[in-house]
């Protein structure tokens, strides 16, 4: 591990100092390539406080490295996406994980606020929440409500928030899986363990759904591990050692699976960067980079089915105009247009492509003070749906999806809700 780039278990990443010395020496870098200027409001902000200072980093003061870091919606895009400074290169920047240690540091130094802790608690508030799902999404469009919510909770009160079902999807799976009696057949075409994301658990059932009724349907075992949440959102709000307990509880539930011969995918972009990417990094042992190498997003596994022949193309129903939104935590990942691509191989089908971020990123579009500024980050990617007018609009982040609903009206699906469509497959 570089002496740049220390991992929570070393205690350099908690060092104040170290860390103080660390983000003057990436912002001086920044500063002289500025390519991240239209990201997102840190680089603006940063960018003008070393001009007003006269281009001296050693002079910004800590509000103003605070200021920065407070900005950053971890959407990495700034990071091996854009920087043309990471890793092999001898300046080693990693601004997203820079952001990251950051917010830890500053979270042990003024401890970490009772509503960040609870937000990033998303299976508790799943499984509470999805017990009154009826009761909980009316309150949640009850103007009073939502009054008392943003003074409370701080989360702005015209935030649109992601609905709980009623019926979880774990709890669908059990029950889908005691009508079948068994799955597939292992020897078909693979095995599946699916980290399904509370998203998808308490919010988005029918996209886990979907993603089970495709993967069989090509012949995939499929089954639901015990599993916690990725820990994205405790990292996001600096509770990196909430994150480190979650990547922990993760890699000991999912290696059994691993050593059966299942593969682990999941549908939810940020769930797999945390799994390939986050839990080496977080964890730094060989138990987690197993994991890693053994995780794949889902799109990108039922392409690699069709690379190797094994997909089935019995596609009954066009896709029509498709706007697809392209998640920043799939970009990080470098796998190229997956889910475009897996799209386009339905008959009667045009994909549009949106790459700009749609300025969700968990927890941090909610909170009152970014809501106004995440919808001005998003408005290139709502100014092309309401330009393509397509027949379906659909992005692989269900939060990113949420967004666009909230700027545009318009329903957004996901990936393999569309091949799920395609394939004529009726719940």
């Amino acid at each position: 591990m570089s002496e740049r780039l220390p991992a929570p278990a070393e205690p350099v990443f908690w060092d104040i100092r170290a860390l103080d010395k660390e983000l003057r020496r990436v912002f001086d870098v920044c500063q002289g390539c500025r390519r991240c200027f239209n990201l997102c409001e840190s680089f603006p902000v940063m960018f003008q406080r070393i001009d007003e200072e006269d281009g001296d980093v050693d002079r910004l003061s800590q509000q103003d490295l605070d200021r920065v870091t407070a900005l950053c919606m971890n959407c990495n895009v700034c990071g091996f996406v854009m920087c043309p400074y990471t890793p092999p290169h001898q300046f080693e920047i990693d601004f997203p994980r820079l952001m990251i240690r950051a917010k830890a540091v500053t979270a042990k130094r003024r401890g970490l606020s009772w509503r960040d802790r609870l937000l990033s608690e998303t299976d508790l508030l799943g499984k509470l929440n999805s017990r009154l799902a009826p009761l909980v999404n009316w309150f949640s469009r009850t103007r009073p409500v939502r009054i008392v919510m943003e003074w409370v909770l701080n989360i702005h009160r015209d935030r649109r928030l992601p609905p709980y079902v009623v019926t979880t999807f774990p709890q669908l799976f059990l029950s889908r899986r005691q009508a079948k009696q068994t799955g597939v057949p292992a020897q078909a075409a693979g095995k599946v363990a699916l980290f399904s994301s509370c998203l998808v658990n308490y919010s988005y059932a029918e996209v886990g759904r979907a993603a089970v009724d495709v993967l069989e349907h090509n012949g995939v075992q499929v089954e639901l591990p015990v599993q916690q949440c990725c820990g994205m959102p405790s990292m996001s709000v600096g509770d990196v050692n909430g994150a480190v307990e979650k990547a922990r509880a993760n890699v000991a539930a999912l290696l059994p699976w691993i050593d059966r011969g299942y593969r682990i995918v999941t549908p939810m972009p940020s769930c797999s960067l945390m799994l390939k990417k986050e839990y080496p990094f977080l964890l730094g042992t060989p138990d987690a980079q197993r994991v890693a190498d053994q995780t794949s997003d889902l799109c990108e596994y039922l392409m690699q089915l069709h690379k190797d022949g094994r997909l089935r193309t019995d596609f009954v129903k066009p896709g029509g105009t498709i706007a697809y939104h392209l998640p920043c935590h799939l970009r990080d990942q470098k796998l190229g247009y997956k889910s475009r691509d897996l799209m386009a191989l339905i008959p009667g089908t045009t994909v549009q492509v949106m790459e700009w971020c749609s300025g969700h990123d968990g927890t941090w579009s909610m909170q009152k003070e970014y809501f106004p500024l995440s919808l001005k980050i998003g408005k290139k990617v709502f100014d092309q749906v309401a330009e393509a007018q397509p027949d379906l609009v659909v992005s692989d982040c269900s939060l990113a999806g949420n967004q666009i609903t909230q700027a545009t009206g318009k329903t957004v699906g996901h990936p393999i809700e569309v091949l799920r469509r395609a394939y004529g497959i009726k719940g």
